[in-house]
């Protein structure tokens, strides 16, 4: 079914719900609830499972918790509406939902790292105020699965000679800098899933998200990787304001839904599974150049401008970051798109979302 005038999102929205790594009767007959509905991730999540719906004919009915109606309406107009509620409020306010509700899927947060440096006790606050309000809804609900979308920041700042980041496997993380506003509220929300399973029997699990990219991200979007795509497209330089050593994996969103929805329905309560491409392992400087080097045609060049103190742009402490997905793979799941991929599709969804 049409979900999208992007054709890159409407191809991205078919391919992940048309994946054979997700037990989708699962899902026939219930209902599932996804919170921040309007984001990347949280809006491809519930165009795939709309368009798997009608595809399946599960019977599926998908409640999209938003705080912006009008951006909703415009980003599901061409849902199905039996099957799309839109539920508008605040993640921060008790949810009084007053129907049966299966699976929850949250992934409402502050996301921009500007904001954990300038909003960071709001970036706190709903990070574990509105967590809490879904676990209680989830208690409450006898749901049959949660997941809860969290991030590689949770690692903090390992050490450089460790070849993999696991599930187990944690660095520092300043409690004193700012920045750690988002780091330091992930990893305490992870603490409180558990707590909940444990104390009260919620089947909560954690997915833990690599930077995603794919259709849906803003032409405007501050992310280092839709920077480098912005250039490519009009033809400026790349300019790095750090030595761009940090080094991290990516996946493409499709790649992140199937794996988010594979945790729902097959991960272990209190567990983290790692969702990332372990293929894409690259540095930002070296990301850079493989852009310039894959489009000769734009004219890129990399220049460097070092900013004295990049704490202030609220970019993360050097990092190389590696994350192991065996366990994700363990449940049957892998990522699909490369990285040289990720970013044609990217290009050409943000070209037309121009």
């Amino acid at each position: 079914m049409k979900l999208s005038d992007n054709k890159i999102m409407q191809e991205d929205v078919e391919r992940a719900s048309a994946s054979t790594l997700i037990d989708w009767n699962k899902l026939s007959g219930k209902t599932v609830l996804v919170t921040g509905a309007t984001g990347l991730i949280g809006g491809q999540i519930v165009m795939t499972l709309l368009n798997a719906n009608a595809e399946k004919d599960l019977g599926m009915k998908v409640i999209a918790a938003v705080r912006n109606k009008d951006k909703a309406e415009k980003l599901f107009s061409y849902a199905d509406k039996n099957a799309l509620e839109l539920l508008v409020q605040d993640v921060t306010d008790p949810y009084t939902y007053e129907g049966d509700i299966d699976y929850i899927i949250h992934g409402a947060s502050i996301t921009s790292s500007k904001a954990f440096v300038d909003y960071p006790v709001e970036t706190i606050f709903t990070a574990i105020n509105g967590t809490k309000n879904l676990l209680e809804l989830a208690k409450d609900k006898k749901v049959s699965g949660m997941v809860y979308l969290s991030s590689l920041e949770v690692y903090g700042v390992v050490d450089f000679g460790i070849s993999s980041v696991d599930e187990k496997t944690f660095g520092s993380i300043d409690p004193m800098s700012v920045r750690s506003s988002y780091s330091e509220g992930k990893r305490i929300v992870e603490t409180l899933c558990t707590s909940y399973a444990h104390e009260y029997g919620v089947p909560v699990k954690v997915a833990r998200l690599c930077q995603s990219m794919g259709a849906g991200v803003g032409y405007n979007d501050g992310r280092v990787f839709a920077q480098f795509a912005r250039a490519i497209i009009e033809g400026t330089d790349i300019v790095l304001k750090t030595d761009g050593s940090t080094e991290r994996n990516y996946c493409y969103i499709s790649d992140a839904v199937t794996g988010i929805l594979t945790v729902l329905l097959k991960g272990k309560t209190a567990e983290a599974y790692n969702i990332a491409n372990k293929d894409t392992l690259i540095s930002i400087r070296d990301m850079a150049q493989m852009l310039i080097d894959n489009y000769p045609e734009s004219g890129t060049k990399l220049v460097f401008d070092i900013a004295e103190d990049v704490t202030k742009l609220g970019y993360n402490p050097k990092v190389k970051m590696n994350l192991a997905t065996d366990k994700a793979q363990a449940l049957g799941w892998k990522a699909e798109i490369g990285l040289a991929e990720m970013f044609d599709r990217l290009i050409e969804s943000m070209k037309l979302d121009r």
